[in-house]
């Protein structure tokens, strides 16, 4: 049995007629005739009492017209429901996070701008360091990811857009001997143990940043894949850190921060996706994100003064 042979029995059922049901279906009456024989043919037996003059149901046709509406119902429901997950509207999404993508803003901006949007799916966040994210949108465990470039192989795979960008900065104990310091070079942290936030246990991307002064840093260097992890550190006179200066957010006892000069310090914050997704509620998320990139581009390609107050509100989303 075929829901298009209940579909032609409920109209006939309901019209008590062929040649109505027939137009009420786009299809001509031999068609919808041979269709409820077919169905008979299943059922055993007649499901309709034929007159000159119209229609009625047998016993087992009124039987079967109460399960047929059922039947086509549920039928009908479960395909809203994949066209509802097709379009974004249901599901989930699960997203791995560095701490800097939440202080620096870019995560909880473009959560907010997507349950608006999209009220009834379920997001799930996980702190995780940037690798691990990376792997995760590979292996099909996590969606998306907002983690800061170091350290981030893009490939074939996977789509790295950028959401914001920080700077490094040096995060040291308040006793530390060069705590009074009103900013750090490369020259001044030679002799220190450095606390190294990295994307990984072999990411240099931080290191490298220091030239000449990178193989003497490195044999010397801790390093940790979790802002957080580095403050403890700092915090407790293990070393001195080298965290983005959005970490500086986060007040510790017995922590202070310092400007970091005289190399290059820019860190890009990047959200990741997978190339191709098929997922919609994971494809809308994406969607919510580019939608805000091109409204800020178009903001800021236009004279300062034409900008208005709603550009910025739908930009903060």
């Amino acid at each position: 049995m075929e829901l298009r042979h209940l579909r032609y029995f409920v109209a006939v059922a309901e019209e008590c007629h062929f040649g109505r049901a027939a137009a009420r279906l786009h299809v001509t009456q031999s068609t919808l005739s041979t269709q409820v024989k077919a169905l008979e043919r299943e059922v055993g037996g007649p499901v309709f009492v034929r007159t000159s003059r119209r229609v009625e149901l047998t016993e087992a046709g009124e039987l079967l017209l109460v399960e047929a509406r059922r039947t086509l119902a549920q039928a009908d429901r479960a395909l809203e429901v994949a066209r509802q997950s097709v379009r974004g509207e249901t599901g989930s999404v699960r997203i791995g996070f560095a701490g800097i993508a939440v202080l620096e803003g870019p995560l909880s901006t473009d959560l907010r701008r997507f349950h608006l949007a999209h009220p009834r799916v379920e997001v799930h966040v996980t702190e995780l360091p940037p690798t691990a994210q990376a792997q995760g949108l590979r292996d099909g465990t996590l969606d998306i990811g907002y983690s800061p470039s170091d350290g981030i192989d893009e490939g074939a795979d996977l789509v790295v857009r950028r959401v914001a960008q920080t700077t490094l900065s040096i995060a040291l104990r308040h006793d530390h001997p060069r705590a009074p310091a009103a900013a750090f070079t490369p020259a001044d942290l030679e002799g220190e143990r450095l606390i190294v936030y990295a994307a990984d246990q072999h990411d240099d991307s931080v290191l490298n940043r220091f030239g000449a002064a990178q193989a003497e840093h490195r044999a010397r260097a801790h390093v940790v894949t979790s802002t957080l992890g580095a403050l403890t550190l700092a915090s407790a006179g293990v070393g001195v850190a080298v965290i983005p200066a959005a970490t500086q957010r986060i007040d510790l006892p017995d922590l202070v921060y310092r400007p970091l000069r005289g190399m290059a310090t820019e860190v890009d914050v990047v959200m990741l996706s997978r190339r191709g997704e098929l997922t919609g509620s994971v494809r809308e998320f994406v969607a919510c994100r580019s939608a805000r990139d091109h409204l800020l581009l178009a903001a800021s390609a236009r004279p300062a003064d034409t900008v208005t107050e709603a550009d910025e509100g739908q930009a903060s989303g």
